[in-house]
């Protein structure tokens, strides 16, 4: 990079460090950011700030993403640019901030963690010894069941529950409601957690799941309990209870392929957040046809 420009970029900092006091880190972070952008310079000839246009910083955040920069460090250096060609505007350098407008690449939407069958069966069979055992048992029978997020089923009541049914009730986000069926498996849970709340409770409590001493279990509680039962049961994933939810889709999604069912189900108003759950389905067959197709398999060394 040419002098004039090292002396612009000095400038900046300085600015930033004198007029808007920031901290000796966002410095280094600024200088970082701002070198990537002469060593594109450098690449083009382009030797003096005012040649920058549009075109060129959306071809500096095209090069940055294909050296392998994620998505999120690629929006910082724009930011960072941004404000350093906002700075050059001010001084008069620049008639046009090149950066206005120019985006990062989309983030890759981060797959939920699901557990498999034989993994989710795994966790589930544990032996029933006390009222807690009882209590984390139908917690989490439910929770895979039923397809729960963590607030709702904290927020349960016993109303709320019909075994006969084989139904519940849950206040989902945005207070819609929906009724969702409750498996074979779930009920029997909790119908042997039910004997064990009565003989826990003193007094009437209108929650479904209650600690020891009788008050509502909280949502910290429940993810203690189910990480505890998860090392217990041998799996090495660190479980959290929205992976029941997770894995209640994924399952039932990859039996049935109802995307429509699943998402009301769920809850979801956006079928788009449903479809997420479509890649873990395609990731799965992915798997099956690279291990089975004759075209697919990997020659022996």
């Amino acid at each position: 990079m040419n002098d004039a420009q090292c002396e612009w970029i000095d400038r900046f900092l300085a600015h930033l460090r004198q007029e808007r006091r920031m901290s000796p880190h966002t410095l280094l972070a600024y200088q970082r950011d701002l070198v990537t952008l002469t060593e594109f310079c450098e690449q083009r000839q382009l030797h003096e700030w005012a040649r920058l246009d549009h075109a060129h910083i959306r071809d500096y955040a095209a090069q940055e993403h294909r050296r392998g920069i994620n998505p999120r460090s690629v929006q910082r250096r724009l930011s960072a640019v941004r404000s350093f060609f906002e700075y050059l505007q001010r001084e008069k350098l620049v008639l046009k901030n090149p950066a206005q407008g120019v985006r990062a690449p989309k983030m890759a939407k981060r797959l939920p963690t699901t557990l498999d069958a034989d993994q989710m069966a795994r966790l589930l069979e544990f032996r029933v010894s006390d009222s807690l055992s009882s209590r984390d048992k139908a917690i989490m029978e439910l929770f895979y069941s039923s397809g729960l997020r963590l607030a709702e089923l904290v927020a349960l009541d016993l109303p709320d529950l019909d075994l006969k049914d084989a139904t519940v009730r849950v206040l989902g986000k945005g207070s819609k409601e929906r009724i969702v069926p409750v498996g074979r498996m779930a009920i029997a849970a909790v119908n042997r957690w039910l004997v064990e709340r009565a003989a826990l409770l003193k007094g009437a409590h209108a929650a479904l799941f209650v600690a020891r001493g009788g008050k509502r279990l909280g949502a910290r509680a429940i993810q203690l309990r189910v990480e505890g039962w998860a090392r217990k049961q041998g799996i090495e994933t660190r479980v959290h209870p929205h992976m029941f939810r997770h894995s209640f889709a994924s399952h039932l999604l990859e039996s049935s392929h109802d995307l429509r069912g699943v998402q009301e189900l769920l809850g979801h108003s956006d079928i788009g957040t449903t479809q997420i759950y479509t890649h873990l389905d395609f990731q799965h067959l992915a798997k099956v046809y690279d291990a089975a197709h004759p075209r697919a398999k990997r020659r022996q060394a």
